[in-house]
């Protein structure tokens, strides 16, 4: 069992911070600094439940420190780790990947210990030059090495590039049988309890953390997942959440699952992005996550670091292209732009992004380039001029989903014309009324016509609605978040109806023209609904193309008493 300290927690502008250790096998402790209050995590990241930072410190004959933590816990870390030990005698200083949540101290510990090794893979560590900006000793590492601690700790170290990051390693210790794995198999689930024991608590999050970071590399997810198969693993400390010990075979087992289902998808979307440049990561992730939506598979690459060959097979395979600008001074980058021109064919989809950087090579001459080789826009050119907000992410989702959508057309209206039987005309007999839910969430707001609408509960009052996974509105659609319930009427309904049903560009706003006013929990009321009522989402459940959203009813009115709600009446069960 994990034995925990707790450190006094502090609270400033980032919310409530706090830190604790567990020793989690011999002379092996956690240090898990614990954000409980923060709301976004990068632009993909709504974050419900906060997040934590976990390092580990491993003490054998020669001591190694496993990762940072993120600079706003800069005095708390530091003061802890010197309290277990005195940080100069640490030997090494493991980096599992450079992003600046695991690596924000890095330069406070080679100030603290400055005969420290540094232990990383080689981009790693040339990433690290630019960040600390002053000499270190250091120790490149290839998938397959190892490193002896004494005393029976033996570090074996596991290439997984692009998980999430092109620099990430994870490092097995042969004697404890934990495997350190910073982001991969992590969430942003903030609480006390240092292991996975509440499973059900947590997959949902577990879940979302794979669709955001890990989906769009499926590829590499199962690279990894190939590299680690044959270890024993009795504990996976991951770098968010808890530390996966109780079910690790159902953990891995989902990653594995979800991968496969990725990969063997026929619709391949190649996304380019230029690393540390701007906001071009985060951006793309967004795109990434709004084209898996409708099952499109992504692969992400770093235009900055993917050799040649690899671009040329990538594009080679994908139906669509992604390319988010690199910096008008990268001549790496602009090779690859090069190879992908060379191997893009007409029968491509294209879309491309400014990075946000300040200097990024200009889109419209490549844009140009695209349509003289034929290539199709999957979605307008996204204009990034300042810090990308919530309604930059939720732009770039929508993007990704119509990139998605138009590469499956095709498929869509085969499903559709392909079942025709019985039971799916008795199923479209099934009539239901007609609604438009409204949400909004911090400066986002979307909407969305719905006829899948049930009542689920009398105590509590609460609702049922299917939302399908290609919806705008399904990112404001997770539990805890709110949302009104618009009921429309009989007769009256054909204007609202031809509005919210028609198709807006990525980030429009589909209020436009529409008279609203806000519910008590922000989302707007259509003034012209016959009732209304504001909800809160309690669960979800996952039905293949469709959420059933469950949710309680706060409040509600009726505009016209003797009104009565619209009704959709179908003949086929397989589509709207």
């Amino acid at each position: 069992m994990a034995l925990l300290t707790q450190a006094t927690p502090i609270t400033n502008f980032s919310g409530r911070l706090t830190i604790e250790t567990a020793e989690i096998a011999a002379e092996t402790t956690a240090i898990r600094c614990l954000d409980w209050d923060r709301e976004r995590f990068d632009i993909e990241f709504g974050l419900r439940n906060g997040t934590t930072y976990n390092s580990f410190l491993i003490q054998g004959e020669k001591i190694a420190l496993v990762d940072t933590s993120h600079r706003k816990f800069e005095n708390l870390y530091l003061e802890l780790l010197a309290g277990l030990i005195d940080p100069a005698d640490i030997d090494y200083l493991i980096i599992s990947h450079t992003e600046p949540d695991h690596s924000g101290l890095v330069k406070n510990i080679l100030e603290l210990a400055p005969n420290i090794t540094v232990v990383g893979a080689k981009v790693a560590i040339q990433f690290l030059e630019n960040i600390v900006h002053q000499p270190f000793k250091s120790k490149m590492v290839k998938s397959g090495e190892r490193l002896e601690l004494g005393n029976g700790h033996e570090l074996e170290f596991i290439s997984a590039p692009n998980l999430h990051w092109p620099d990430t390693i994870l490092t097995y210790d042969h004697k404890t049988k934990i495997l350190y794995t910073c982001d991969v198999f992590g969430m942003h689930y903030c609480d006390d309890h240092t292991y996975d024991e509440n499973f059900n608590v947590i997959e949902e999050d577990f879940k979302y953390y794979y669709d955001c970071l890990m989906g769009p590399n499926a590829r590499s997810v199962l690279a990894a997942l190939k590299r680690i198969e044959k270890l024993e693993i009795g504990t996976v400390a991951t770098g968010h959440g808890p530390l996966l010990q109780h079910h690790i075979s159902e953990w891995l087992g989902r990653y594995s699952t979800w991968s496969l289902e990725q990969a063997k998808t026929e619709t391949l979307v190649a996304m380019f992005y230029a690393e540390d440049y701007g906001y071009s990561e985060q951006l793309v992730r967004a795109i990434a996550h709004g084209c898996t939506k409708i099952g499109v598979a992504v692969e992400l690459v770093d235009i900055n670091s993917a050799e040649p060959q690899e671009v040329r097979e990538l594009v080679g395979q994908a139906a669509g292209l992604v390319i988010s600008m690199p910096s008008q001074n990268s001549v790496t980058a602009h090779a690859a732009i090069g190879t992908i021109l060379a191997a893009a064919h007409q029968k491509q989809t294209i879309g491309l992004l400014e990075s946000g950087g300040g200097e990024d090579e200009p889109v419209y001459p490549l844009r140009n380039k695209f349509q003289e080789l034929g290539l199709t826009e999957g979605f307008p050119p996204i204009l990034v001029k300042e810090h990308p907000t919530q309604s930059t992410e939720q732009l770039c989702e929508e993007a990704g989903t119509d990139l998605g959508q138009w590469l499956t057309r095709d498929r869509t209206i085969k499903q559709i014309k392909s079942i025709n039987t019985d039971l799916e005309k008795a199923l479209g007999r099934i009539s239901n009324g007609l609604y438009i839910i409204t949400a909004k969430k911090g400066e986002v707001q979307s909407a969305m016509f719905a006829s899948w609408v049930t009542q689920a509960s009398l105590n509590p009052l609460g609702v049922a609605i299917a939302v399908s996974k290609d919806r705008a509105i399904e990112s404001l659609m997770h539990v805890g978040d709110r949302f009104v319930l618009n009921v429309l009427e009989e007769g009256k309904y054909q204007s609202l109806m031809k509005h919210f049903l028609k198709r807006f560009a990525p980030g429009a706003d589909r209020f436009a023209g529409v008279k609203t006013y806000p519910a008590t929990n922000g989302s707007p009321i259509l003034a012209e609904a016959l009732a209304y009522m504001e909800c809160e989402i309690t669960s979800r459940m996952d039905c293949g193309d469709h959420w059933i959203i469950y949710s309680t009813v706060q409040t509600g009115r009726v505009a016209k008493i003797d009104g009565l709600t619209a009704v959709h009446h179908r003949k086929i069960g397989n589509h709207y």
